[in-house]
């Protein structure tokens, strides 16, 4: 039996308005080949001249990700030849990076699949799964190879540079994931920090965030790491794990063959359904890394790393630890509303501000409220706030729990006011909504529906139980959803 290790090396581009050793913009999207100046293409005689902001948001990065930010760290050149890198190097950094010795804790980890178990793992703890994290570094993006979409392209590649010299930070995992559901959720995690402290936009389909996979196979229950193979640019989750597990897959029949793993590069193939070899896997000293010559070493001092550590906000594991201590969430109710960055933790805490009970405020998050921005395209969660705000779901929920309204006139009511704003009492009142209370007006609305269905009643009496459903179905309708289920349910069973 064969065991996967899996390693991850994500590259974000950071949230600057300019490049990292230029002052081009760095937005994406734009005419190719618009952002670019002579120190982006590499011109000679042009000098890189570092972006103090990318410093700083690569560095809140790391601290996020529980790394050792340096004081001293020093930019090299990565040399490789390619289209689109104009200089024919990348300035990155190499033995000495910005931060080392982090990690990701994953919770629940138990759900996720891996096969056997290794002496790596010892650390873990009940359910949570801790993920190192090697380093992290700054670096220049490189440009993009247009491959598709001309006239000529069945003879011809374009190159854009607008990307090039765009500030990344390039995240490298320790190679303790064991599934494909392990980086899936890893890379997920990942994703959310980034987000949270504002440094990436966590945009996969643009490429500012994507990630490299390292997968190699060993014999179950060995140390020694087995050839790897690295999968380049992968830039969905769905895609990470349809990739890893189909690596796994063709290695372990290689190895079951007695063939050798090939050290390579190789690509995702989305419509194959494959991963597909694009080169022989070059190894640290093929790229002749130097100091960057241009750069000084980047000096950072302790009291500046500090004070940016306190700046951070609340991270999600954190804040998943507090919704369950803090409102008695359970943790895939917490977890899911933490992992909605747009800010649906945010909307439910203020709901709960506001009044409405926990459990119930978090249930119409994740439920109604997702559900109506789903269903409204051009409406965000922020304008859905604006519309509908906590303080109104909290109302809304309010007059639920008062038994004012019941369950199907709530939903009512909540549709009105996304598609419309408003109060929800006053909703209730202009539209005449409220509970029937009047037990005389109830019971005449039960003799009306069973008297206007004697087929159903003796149906009922016959001894078809189901029929009574749609009895109180009936006078449910009858009422507009006014009608309280229980007092209906008493009434029917009575007057039957």
């Amino acid at each position: 039996m064969f065991q996967p290790v899996i390693g991850l090396e994500i590259h974000a581009q950071l949230l600057t308005r300019t490049k990292i050793f230029c002052g081009c913009e760095a937005a994406y999207g734009a005419r190719p080949n618009t952002h670019v100046c002579p120190v982006c293409l590499g011109m000679p005689g042009t000098l890189p001249v570092l972006n103090a902001r990318a410093v700083e948001m690569a560095a809140r990065a790391a601290l996020a990700l529980n790394c050792t930010v340096h004081e001293r760290s020093v930019f090299a050149r990565k040399n490789y030849f390619y289209p689109d890198l104009p200089k024919g190097y990348q300035i990155s950094q190499y033995d000495q990076p910005l931060a080392t010795g982090g990690w990701i804790e994953l919770e629940n980890s138990s759900r996720l699949s891996f096969p056997g178990s290794d002496s790596d793992r010892e650390n873990s703890t009940g359910k949570s799964l801790r993920v190192g994290i090697t380093r992290v570094h700054l670096e220049e993006d490189a440009g993009k190879s247009l491959h598709h979409g001309f006239p000529d392209s069945d003879r011809a590649t374009y190159v854009d540079c607008n990307r090039a010299g765009v500030p990344l930070v390039e995240i490298v995992s320790e190679p303790e994931m064991r599934s494909a559901a392990e980086a899936s959720a890893f890379f997920s995690r990942l994703r959310q920090i980034l987000m949270t402290i504002g440094v990436n936009d966590g945009n996969m389909e643009e490429g500012s965030l994507r990630c490299d996979v390292n997968v190699s196979m060993r014999p179950a229950g060995t140390a020694a790491l087995g050839t790897k193979t690295e999968i380049k640019n992968v830039n969905s989750f769905r895609f990470l794990r349809r990739a890893i597990e189909h690596e796994i897959a063709r290695q372990t029949a290689l190895l079951e063959k007695g063939d050798a793993v090939r050290q390579e590069t190789r690509l995702w193939d989305s419509a194959a359904g494959a991963t597909v070899s694009m080169r022989s896997k070059e190894e640290a000293q093929d790229y002749r890394y130097f100091p960057e010559p241009d750069l000084p070493p980047l000096r950072l001092d302790r009291t500046w790393i500090e004070n940016l550590r306190s700046t951070l906000p609340e991270l999600p594991e954190a804040r998943v630890a507090r919704l369950m201590r803090d409102h008695g969430l359970g943790p895939y109710d917490a977890d899911t509303l933490v992992r909605a960055i747009d800010g649906g933790a945010d909307y439910f805490e203020a709901a709960v501000a506001a009044g409405a009970p926990a459990k119930a405020a978090a249930n119409w998050t994740l439920g109604d409220v997702q559900r109506a921005i789903k269903e409204r395209p051009a409406l965000s969660l922020a304008a859905f706030a604006g519309r509908v705000p906590p303080a109104a779901l909290a109302e809304l929920l309010g007059l639920l729990e008062s038994g004012r309204i019941g369950g199907p006139v709530a939903k009512q009511v909540f549709e009105r006011m996304a598609d419309h704003g408003g109060s929800p009492t006053a909703i209730v009142e202009a539209e005449g909504l409220a509970r029937i209370a009047d037990e005389g007006a109830l019971e005449a609305m039960v003799d009306a529906v069973l008297a206007a269905h004697p087929a159903a009643v003796a149906e009922f009496r016959a001894g078809k139980a189901q029929t009574f459903g749609f009895l109180v179905g009936q006078v449910m309708r009858a009422s507009k959803g006014r009608a309280d289920a229980g007092s209906v349910n008493a009434l029917l069973k009575k007057k039957l």
